[in-house]
């Protein structure tokens, strides 16, 4: 379905960024929360932002919709700096900054319907318009005929789903998700990003997911900003920064979800050989879809023994990490076998050794 606009809103120019923090650094005494925070979010884009507790995550997502004002730095929303602005000011900014809470934020005592109509009573649009506009956001997030129930009588995900179209209401060019799926359970996490990805691409809609799960960015985002101490640590498309990542809290958000060696194989490995060497091969990139292990087995005239690890698809792209284990044929077999394997993968490891088959 297609919604329609709702009255006019602002066209700004292709090219100018819908977000852009230029600077941007916040104390609270002598906690330094944010520091010098550069980023931007083009039309249309799904940009993930994520980090451990305490990494400014909270302070960047005031600053963003205007709750916080910056110490240093400009806060741009459709080339409009708002760091300044009196309450008053921010007022109609905010009608362009849609936000999703992780606890819904739903009004107990209304109905789904007038939870979503709300923002569009606030910014005095008319009862028809109103009814128009909820029953059209109804529909798209999949509570069509329901929108007479009360939060109470909702699960976790219509609840959420309301808090989506409510935030919809007012057609924002920005919709800001503060983990909105951390108290959700795993199927209904999956249905709710599978909504906001739909939702970007019917609607064009800028996303910006606030999140310390690596899970949700990878399923949904297209770009990935890791944020520690206030700083951005690193930042690139989703897929590069799972395949690589450069930095170690990037690689710790990780752990959770990247292969392992399985515990069969690490509680014999030796760190010196004779044995079988045990490889961790990293994937992702141009190469990432070559047959790799095809073309050793032809090359050295004997298999690799793949004992582990995982491929995914991410944007399109393959990523992922292999083990395997090779035997030996001489004192200077193993170099030859790393360089073929390093020039094929993003990255190529000996892990160690062990002295039989496992």
């Amino acid at each position: 379905m297609t919604i329609s606009p709702l009255g006019s809103s602002p066209s700004p120019d292709r090219t100018t960024p819908i977000l852009r923090l230029a600077d941007v650094s916040k104390r609270f005494g002598s906690h330094q929360a944010l520091r010098g925070i550069d980023l931007s979010v083009q039309k249309g884009e799904i940009l993930g932002i994520i980090g451990r507790s305490g990494a400014g995550k909270s302070t960047l997502i005031r600053c963003i919709n205007g709750l916080e004002q910056p110490d240093e730095g400009r806060v741009e929303v459709e080339g409009r700096s708002i760091e300044r602005l009196s309450e008053r000011e921010l007022q109609p900014l905010r009608r362009r900054v849609g936000m999703v809470f992780q606890h819904f934020n739903l009004l107990a005592n209304r109905t789904a319907a007038e939870n979503i109509a709300l923002p569009l009573k606030i910014a005095g649009v008319g009862r028809a318009e109103r009814t128009r506009r909820v029953a059209e956001l109804l529909d798209l997030v999949g509570l069509g005929g329901r929108g007479e129930r009360f939060p109470a009588q909702m699960s976790g995900g219509q609840k959420q789903r309301v808090g989506i179209a409510r935030a919809l209401a007012a057609d924002p060019a920005l919709l800001l998700s503060d983990e909105a799926t951390s108290a959700l359970d795993p199927e209904t996490t999956e249905q709710i990003l599978a909504l906001l990805g739909d939702i970007n691409q019917r609607l064009g809609l800028t996303i910006v997911l606030i999140t310390h799960e690596m899970e949700v960015v990878r399923r949904i985002a297209n770009r990935v900003v890791v944020l520690e101490g206030g700083v951005v640590a690193e930042e690139g498309p989703v897929w590069q920064v799972f395949a690589e990542p450069a930095s170690p809290v990037t690689r710790g958000l990780l752990q959770s979800i990247t292969p392992e060696l399985p515990q069969r194989i690490l509680s014999t490995l030796s760190s010196k050989p004779p044995g079988e060497a045990v490889l961790r091969l990293d994937f992702g990139g141009e190469r990432a879809d070559d047959p790799v292990i095809s073309d050793f087995t032809q090359a050295f005239g004997r298999p690799a023994r793949i004992v582990g690890g995982h491929v995914d698809e991410i944007q399109g792209r393959p990523v992922g990490r292999l083990f395997i284990g090779v035997e030996q044929s001489g004192p200077d077999d193993l170099k030859a076998v790393m360089d073929f394997l390093a020039a094929r993968t993003l990255k190529t490891e000996c892990l160690g050794y062990v002295r039989r088959a496992v």
